[in-house]
């Protein structure tokens, strides 16, 4: 069993039913991204980062976002110490491997978007000073359900910043039973061994990012992301960060599947969870289709998948 495998496994022993939903994330981890969850409470947000930064060995901190958070208490800030006769940098929750950034639409535009610029340029500036992220860093942000009281939608361009949106949801009643019935004497996250360290995850997120990506492969995700933009159903299509997120994200659900080399099928198992919060539909849409998702599924079956032997030559 490889070290990736042995993570998933671990992560099953917390999470019951929700194994595609593991793999999600941890295939975000692998390509370097962050991910936001979108969920009603109490299924299982924080008790999935706790388990991932402990089978990885990760500092983990959690910020609980309300209205009265401020970007200082993410980033950091700097003050006068009496005893050094200096002013000195205290840090703030993103200096961390693991940031759990619970509830981000509860809180100011201001502080989401302190949040989300360290997201995206991986270091903070305090004062003109730069300080540089721990490495690792991810984060797993989660949301409530739009119209959700005290919430505020993210900006797209903030939404943009996330790798992939997706949600945990209720477990099956199997599932449901099983929890039960794990829960009556023990905590699961107790029982979760460390399987790899921080130099070991860092070590694997290098070997994703040498999966190959051949011009077939990079064709077809240029072909879906255009496809959004030029739907007429479509405001706003998925954006070229996004397009890249894509090709990441791909390249770790190849890793996984234990290649070294990317196929449509890896791209075609990440295309919603990427596109879907990247787009904004237009009113009529609603009249054709249930959810953005769905029409991400009918762009999948308009655009010709590449032949394989082609995309398996480097």
């Amino acid at each position: 069993m490889t070290k990736s495998e042995q993570v998933i496994e671990e992560i099953k022993k917390v999470i019951i039913g929700k194994d595609e939903v593991a793999t999600k994330i941890f295939m975000t981890i692998l390509a370097e991204g962050h991910v936001l969850l979108e969920d009603i409470p109490g299924v299982g947000k924080t008790t999935i980062a706790l388990a991932f930064s402990k089978v990885m060995g990760l500092d983990f901190n959690r910020i609980q976002f309300t209205p009265d958070v401020v970007a200082s208490d993410v980033s950091g800030f700097t003050m006068y110490d009496k005893d050094k006769d200096e002013f000195v940098f205290k840090e703030g929750a993103v200096m961390t491997n693991l940031l759990l950034a619970d509830e981000i639409n509860r809180t100011t535009s201001r502080t989401q978007a302190a949040l989300l610029e360290v997201m995206e340029e991986r270091n903070v500036t305090v004062d003109g000073v730069t300080y540089p992220l721990p490495k690792p860093f991810n984060v797993i942000a989660t949301q409530n359900p739009i119209g959700s009281y005290g919430t505020q939608v993210l900006p797209q361009s903030q939404l943009d910043r996330f790798m992939i949106k997706t949600s945990i949801g209720y477990p099956d009643f199997e599932s449901q039973v099983e929890i039960l019935r794990d829960r009556q004497t023990e905590q699961p996250l107790d029982l979760v061994e460390k399987v790899i360290s921080k130099t070991e995850l860092l070590e694997l997120q290098a070997e994703v990012r040498k999966v190959h990506v051949s011009d077939p492969i990079l064709r077809y995700i240029t072909e879906l992301t255009e496809a959004t933009r030029k739907h007429p159903l479509i405001i706003q299509g998925v954006s070229p960060r996004g397009a890249l997120a894509l090709s990441k994200i791909a390249k770790a659900h190849a890793y996984l599947a234990k290649r070294e080399y990317v196929i449509a099928e890896d791209v075609i198992a990440v295309y919603s969870d990427v596109c879907n919060h990247r787009m904004v539909l237009d009113q009529k849409s609603k009249v054709t289709y249930n959810s953005s998702n769905e029409l991400l599924e009918e762009i999948l079956k308009e655009i010709k998948v590449p032949e394989i032997e082609k995309v398996a030559i480097k």
